[in-house]
C-alpha cells in the first residue's frame, strides 16, 4: 500500500506547487484581500475537491465525461462564472483594492464561495480526478469507494498545505505593496487576466 500511496503523495505535491489556475487564483486573492481571505479561498477550493472525490467514488464523473452535452453545459457555466468575476473586478474602483474598505466589502464567506464555485464548476478537475485517482488504487481488500476517499483525503491535505503556504506568504506582502504607486491598478488588471485566462482554459 505504501509503495503506491507514497508516489501518489509526491505526484500530488508536484502538481500543487506547479503554476496553475488554482494556486495563481489563491495568490492573487491573498495579495489583494489579505492572507485570511486567501485562506478562505483555499478552504473553498478544497471543499470543491471533496465534491469531485465523491463524483469519482460514485461514478458521477464517468457519466459527466461521457455525456458531451452535460460536460459542455458545466464548462459554459464555469467559464461564465469566472468571466462574471472578471467583470465585477473591472467595474470596481482600483483605488480601494488594497485599502481597508475593499476588505470590508469582501467577507470571508464570499471568498470561500468564490473558491468553491470556481473548483466545482471546472469540469477539467472532474476529468483530472477521474484519470488520476484510479491509477493509484492500492488494495483488493478495501472497497473502491473508500480507496477513492483515502486518495482524496491525501490529495486535499497536501494541496491545502501548499496553497495555505502560498496564501500566507502572499497575504503577508500585501501591506508592503501598498507603498508602491499604481499597484492597485496593476492588481486589478492582474485579477481580471487571471479570471479570463482560467475561463479560456476551461472552454478550450
Amino acid at each position: 500500500m505504501f509503495e503506491i500511496l507514497f508516489p501518489f503523495a509526491i505526484a500530488t505535491f508536484i502538481l500543487a506547487i506547479s503554476p496553475g489556475p488554482d494556486n495563481i487564483f489563491v495568490l492573487t486573492q491573498s495579495i489583494v484581500n489579505g492572507k485570511k481571505f486567501g485562506l478562505a479561498t483555499v478552504f473553498g477550493l478544497m471543499t470543491g475537491c471533496i465534491l469531485h472525490t465523491s463524483f469519482v467514488a460514485f461514478g458521477v464523473s464517468a457519466i459527466i465525461r461521457e455525456n458531451e452535452r452535460i460536460f459542455l453545459i458545466i464548462k459554459i457555466l464555469g467559464a461564465s462564472y469566472l468571466l462574471y468575476l472578471a467583470f465585477k473586478v473591472y467595474k470596481s474602483n482600483a483605488n480601494i483594492v488594497l485599502s481597508g474598505t475593499a476588505k470590508k466589502n469582501q467577507s470571508v464567506f464570499q471568498l470561500f464561495k468564490k473558491g468553491f464555485l470556481m473548483n466545482v464548476l471546472n469540469p477539467k478537475v472532474t476529468t483530472f480526478f477521474l484519470a488520476f485517482f484510479p491509477q493509484f488504487l492500492f488494495s483488493d481488500a478495501i472497497s473502491t469507494v473508500l480507496q477513492f476517499y483515502i486518495l482524496g483525503a491525501i490529495f486535499i491535505a497536501i494541496s491545502f498545505s501548499v496553497f495555505s503556504t502560498i496564501a500566507i506568504l502572499a497575504g503577508s506582502i500585501s501591506n508592503y505593496l501598498r507603498a508602491f504607486s499604481k499597484i492597485e491598478k496593476l492588481l486589478k488588471w492582474g485579477q481580471i487576466i487571471v479570471f479570463v485566462f482560467i475561463s479560456l482554459m476551461i472552454l478550450l
